[in-house]
Order: structure tokens, then sequence, then C-alpha cells
């Protein structure tokens, strides 16, 4: 099965750099001196810079900067400060929040970069990537200009036949999509708020502070949930990012509920000022050791967001609470850092800059794989050039352009110019490449129905001699290429029991259970083997009984889930009702195992725990064979064959790589694992060499990074049928009836 893992790589920040001064169509009034706390804030363009710098130096790999990706909580501070002040400080000048002006500000601010980015993500993609991924590309800028990119990348995490495809170079606009859902419910919070204040009679900072802090405990304990059940979900969805957000607009507010000083007495007063100050020096500073300490000291291992992301959270919000402060803190605090000109040109630049570099490091790892954190960090560096020209030629203009913000419907006029390009552009790439798989797919269909019609009653079960052309099943169709059996027949890594999943071989249709069966148990790299199971059975008139668990061994094993990041308590508790279950009913007629063998690296802890799973399975007085794990491509095969179908040989891969040693297979095989019987169809996925190939005959072998296709488990099933009733395992099909 393919490790789901929380999505490390992409993340990425976005940042909304937007002065908190407000121009109004109708100002009514000038902000005096005291109101500091809307006036345009340099401290917060440094910190942008820190976020920004720490997301790239994290997607770099450069070394103690693993904990980088907290750049994206900071910035989703900035966010929720900046934007519930902007939405504050209207209400107060002019007694309403206009929504036509809000949107058209973020219209013009943020979407011109990004169609920038999205068009030469495509243009590139063209250029640069097989078919199969340029399909992928489009599809996500179709989800990224309705920035609902998110919730495709969540879908893709946590679905364990599409997890661990090769990274889209837009995987890093989750973050704008989280950003832009924010935008969509937040305003409408505000306003629901202002009306509550106005029929409670009190003030409208002091109901919104409230509310924002609701939002920030409801959101984070929906976050602690997810992340225990669903690393991806809380991770990329707005739900449970929300608080972050919230806890920048309760800054927002508290600052604006502040009272001014009393200014009757220049010696107390001047006293409590001074204290003050020191006190938000050393508050501002404690928020960079938050911010520090998470960058050095979390990697892809830490549990995230969950209760972790309190620190680098925290600390966002403490830098943005005291960077008004005046006095002590302005001199001794972190505030004077941020302010720095060199610093601030950085954050600035951050939006144009995040929005460029993840492309930019993705294509140039799809061509040149092996580069290592020196490359990485010139190719971050370099993508400051066209983030710099973006910065200057589009998005500074258009946000500064007096025609365009003079009018609501202007700005929003860009915004649909800004998505509509992209989107068009994409269709023509994508529809492109869709063409041309589909004449591929075409032509593998033909070939499918004659492979299998004529499978050969000896020899090679794929055949030929084959160097390049069609492939079946054809890669546009092959990542669906799986076992014939109801979706819910493998469990997902929440779920402790499997539903009862007896099938009759001849229609793939759930029956009730019978004796006459064969039970396949293991992980998904067990429920690739149903056609064979289903073979056996076909001929014998038997069903197939299924129970599998995707990212589960089936041997007694203590194993760390990598998505949730803590044992595997739902394995072991699934494990035992499986052979529980299996205890229960009537005695099957045979019973294949087989299951991923990369999880432990010790080979004696290894062969413990399959002695112990053993040791159940033989009181079912029924043949056992192990089916040997099948090699490990560890890369998208489907979307490498797509561009190499004139010479497929461009996608084999090492076999030191792809197949591990396998100490229980090499046990069962000697006799010394008891009653159990050791199979192996390597020798036809991987025959002789130093490579194995991605197809073999015309056959594409692999339909992701790690599982075999359904075509071509079909054709090894005949084999390893002649091969077990030659052992007499199983009879042969006419004693069986």
């Amino acid at each position: 099965m393919p490790v789901i893992t929380r999505p490390s790589l992409s993340v990425t920040t976005t940042s909304d750099r937007h002065d908190l001064r407000v121009v109004s169509e109708k100002p009514a009034r000038t902000p005096g001196p005291r109101d500091g706390h809307h006036d345009f804030r340099p401290d917060i363009e440094g910190l942008r810079a820190l976020a920004v710098v720490a997301v790239l130096g994290f997607h770099a790999f450069v070394p103690h900067l693993a904990g980088g990706f907290i750049g994206v909580d900071l910035f989703f501070v900035i966010s929720g400060f900046l934007i519930t002040g902007l939405l504050l400080d209207e209400h107060r000048r002019t007694g309403r929040i206009s929504f036509a002006a809000f949107y058209a500000r973020r219209a013009r601010r943020i979407l011109p970069a990004a169609a920038v980015v999205l068009l030469a993500v495509s243009a590139a993609s063209y250029l640069l990537l097989s078919p199969l991924r340029r399909v992928d590309v489009m599809r996500d800028v179709l989800a990224s200009t309705g920035y609902a990119v998110n919730w495709r990348f969540i879908q893709l995490q946590t679905d364990y036949l599409a997890a661990n495809r090769d990274p889209s170079p837009l995987l890093h606009f989750w973050s704008l999509a989280v950003e832009e859902q924010f935008y969509i419910v937040w305003p409408l919070l505000i306003v629901a708020l202002v009306v509550a204040a106005r029929w409670l009679r009190i003030r409208t900072t002091a109901i919104v502070l409230l509310g924002a802090l609701g939002v920030v405990a409801g959101s984070f304990l929906l976050s602690r949930g997810w992340t225990s059940t669903s690393a991806p979900l809380a991770y990329l969805s707005s739900p449970s990012r929300a608080w972050q957000f919230a806890g920048g607009g309760a800054v927002a507010a508290l600052l604006r509920l502040r009272t001014s000083p009393r200014t009757d007495g220049p010696s107390g007063p001047r006293r409590l000022r001074y204290a003050a100050g020191l006190i938000a020096a050393l508050l501002g500073w404690a928020g960079v050791g938050l911010i520090m300490w998470s960058i050095l000291t979390f990697n892809t291992s830490t549990v995230y967001p969950g209760t972790a992301a309190l620190l680098p959270t925290g600390g966002g919000l403490l830098l943005v609470l005291t960077g008004s402060a005046t006095g002590p803190s302005s001199v001794f605090g972190p505030t004077r850092v941020l302010s720095l000109p060199s610093v601030r040109w950085i954050g600035r630049l951050s939006y144009s800059w995040y929005l460029w570099h993840w492309p930019v490091l993705v294509f140039a790892q799809a061509r040149y794989p092996q580069l290592r954190w020196p490359a990485l960090v010139a190719l971050v560096v370099a993508s400051a050039v066209p983030a710099w020209l973006t910065m200057r030629l589009v998005e500074d203009p258009v946000r500064r352009s007096r025609a365009v913000a003079s009018r609501p419907f202007r700005g929003m006029s860009v915004g649909v110019t800004a998505l509509v390009l992209p989107l068009a552009v994409a269709l023509v790439v994508g529809s492109g490449a869709l063409v041309s798989m589909n004449r591929e797919a075409a032509a593998a269909t033909a070939a499918r129905a004659h492979k299998l019609a004529n499978l050969a009653a000896t020899g090679d079960p794929f055949g030929g001699a084959e160097t390049g052309g069609a492939v079946i099943p054809a890669t546009s169709v092959a990542r669906k290429d799986t076992p014939h059996y109801p979706a819910d027949c493998i469990v997902g890594a929440a779920i402790t029991t499997s539903p009862p999943c007896v099938i009759d071989p001849s229609n793939g249709e759930k029956v009730p259970l019978t004796p006459r069966r064969v039970v396949l148990i293991g992980d998904s790299h067990a429920g690739q083997w149903f056609p064979v199971a289903a073979a056996i059975a076909r001929k014998r008139h038997w069903d197939v009984e299924v129970l599998t668990k995707s990212g589960c061994p089936l041997a007694d094993l203590r194993i760390v889930n990598p998505e949730l990041h803590r044992v595997f308590t739902e394995c072991a508790e699934w494990r035992e009702a499986t052979l529980q279950r299996l205890a229960n009913e009537p005695r099957p007629a045979l019973v294949l195992m087989s299951t991923l063998n990369r999880y432990v690296t010790d080979d004696t802890y290894l062969l413990n725990g399959w002695r112990r799973t053993l040791a159940r399975l033989a009181t079912l007085d029924a043949p056992l064979v192990y089916l040997a794990d099948t090699p490990y491509p560890q890369k998208d095969v489907p979307a490498c064959v797509s561009g190499a179908l004139a010479h497929w040989s461009r996608c084999a891969m090492p076999r030191a790589e792809a197949v591990r040693q396998d100490a229980f297979a090499a046990a069962a095989q000697r006799g010394s694992m008891g009653p159990v019987t050791g199979v192996s169809m390597n020798r036809w996925l991987c025959p002789a060499g130093a490579t194995c190939p991605a197809v073999r005959g015309g056959v594409l072998l692999y339909r992701d990074e790690s599982h075999v296709t359904d075509t071509a488990m079909t054709l090894l099933g005949p084999a390893v049928d002649r091969l077990l009733t030659a052992q007499r395992t199983i009879p042969n099909p006419a004693s069986a009836s």
C-alpha cells in the first residue's frame, strides 16, 4: 500500500500584504495620532518575511529548517488580523461594511498575480510533463481557479489509491484556497456580530472579540480531533484552520477595544507606559522564541496541526499584539528588526515569491530528481526574479490603480478575468493531452481483449518482446484498474472491523458466507491479488472472502501510522477481530495471505510477528499460502509511461530498490515457518536483470507507485493456479465440485 503521510511538501504560505489604512469613498474622519492600531504596520511586512523565508527553506530542505512549514500559520494569523481590522475600521468610519468593496479589494489584490502563475504552470506542464501529469495539472488549475483546490488535495491525500503521486506544481495553492474561503465567510460573520451588537446595545469591537474567541475555541477543538483521525483533513481544510485566522481577528478587535491612555499626570502615566512598553518588548521576543523553536525543532514527523500548532500561532499572535506598542517596545522589542527596510522588502515580495517558488522546484525536480538542498536553495533564490517581475508589472499596478479602485465592479471584473484566462488555457492544454490518451485507450481496449482471450496455458503470462507502443490498461485509466470488488471490502485507517465481504467471482457481487471459499487476508497489497483468488475460486465453484485493511500488516507487529504519527492501534484491533471472525466461521477451502514487506526492517521481529499470526491461522486447518510481495516502483508509473510509450525502458526501476528481500517469504519457501506455502510471481514481474520493467508484453504492470494493475494480476492468475495445483495445495478443478 502507499504510505499516506501528512502533506508536508505541500506546506506553503499565502500572504495578505495590505495596508491597514483603508481608502474610503466617504471617510468619516482622518485618523488621529492615537489611532495607531489602524495605521500602517511595517513590522507586519517583516513578520511576513520571517514566515516566507521559513517556508522557502523548508521546501528547499535546508538543514535545521525542517519546521519551516509553520510559516503558513503565521500568514493565517496575519490575514485574520488585517482583514478584521479593515472591516472594523470601515464600520467605525462609515457605519456599514460594503461587501462589494471588500471583495473587489481582495480580487485585485490576490487574483492577478495568481493568474500569472497559473498561466505559467499550464505552459510549463505542456512543455515538460507527461500527458497524464498534464491532465492532473489541468484538474489542479480548475480547482485552483475556484479556490477549492485544498479539498481536491484532501481527497487525494486521504485516498490510498491516489496517494503518493508526484507532487503537483500547484500544491501550494491549498493555503490560498483556505484564505479565500475565510474571506467568504468571515465578513458575513462580522456583519452578523455587528447586528447583534446593535440589538444588544454593546460595543461592536467587544462582541467581535467574543465571537472571534468562540471561533478559536470551536475550530481548535475540531483541528485537534481531525489531527488524530485524518491528518490531511486537519492540515488542509478551512474549518480546522479557522482558529488561526480568528486568533488574528481577536487581536485586531482587542487593540481597537482599548481606551486611549490618560494624560492627566506627567509621572504616573509615563511610568505605566514605560512599564507596558518593556512588557510588550519581552512578549514580542517571547513570540519570536516560540516561532524559532517551532522552525528548529518541528519536522515532518510532528503531529500537526493539533496542539503543536499553538506554539507558532501563539508566537505570531504575540508579535502582532505587541507590534503596535511604543516606547521601550519599539526600541528594544523585535518590531525594530522586523521593520528594517531590507526585511520589509522581502515581506512585500512574499506573496509573489511564494506563488513562484514551488512550481520552480517541482518542474526542476521532475527533470532532475536527485537535486540536493544547495541546488534547491539556488532555485528558490532564482524564483525571486519572476516573483519580483510579477510584483512590479502585475500585482502593484493593479492594486494601486485608481481607475480600478474607483468602482468595486471594476475590481471584480479584474478578478473574473484573472480566473477565466488560466481556466481557458488549462482546458486547452489538458484537452490536448486527453485526446492523445483517448487514442491510446482505444488501442489498448482491443489489445486487452486479445491478450485475455489468448492466455497461454504455460510459459510467461505476459509474453512478447515489444519495447514500446500502446499499453494495457491504457495509462489514462490505469489508476482505476483496481480489484473488482465493493470498495468497502478494504477498510481505511480508522475502521477496526471488516464488513461482510464474500464475493461470487463469476459476477463480483456479495453473497452469503459458505465454507466453499477462498479467504484473501492482509493489507492493500493483499487486496491486489483478488483476480488471482477469483481465478482459483471460479474454476472450483468457490467464493472469495475479502478481509483487507489499508496500511495494516497481517503479521502481529507494532507499527506507527505514518499519517497519524502514532502507534497504529486500529491495526491490532482489526487483526484481532479478523482472526477471531475466521475462528468462528466455517472452515475455508484456502487462505491466501499477502502484505507490504516494508513495515519493519528487523527480520527477527518480523518473523516472530508472523509466527504469532500463523499460530492463530493454523487452527483453521485450511491450506495457508503466502503470496510474496510484488516489486515496489516508488514512482507514479502510469504518469511516467504516458510520456514514454515509444520506449518503455525509460520507466524501469533499479531492481535493488524495487525488490526488497522478504525474510518471511524466504522462510516460507524453505518450509521453516510451519504449515504455510510461499509463492512468488516476481520472476514474471521482474525477470533477471539490473532493472524491473514498468511494462511487459504491452501490459502496464503498475497502477501507481506500489500496486500491480488488475490486468496484470488477471494474467498471473493461471500461473498461480497451476503452481498451487501442482503442489497439491489446492485440488484439481475436476475434483473440487
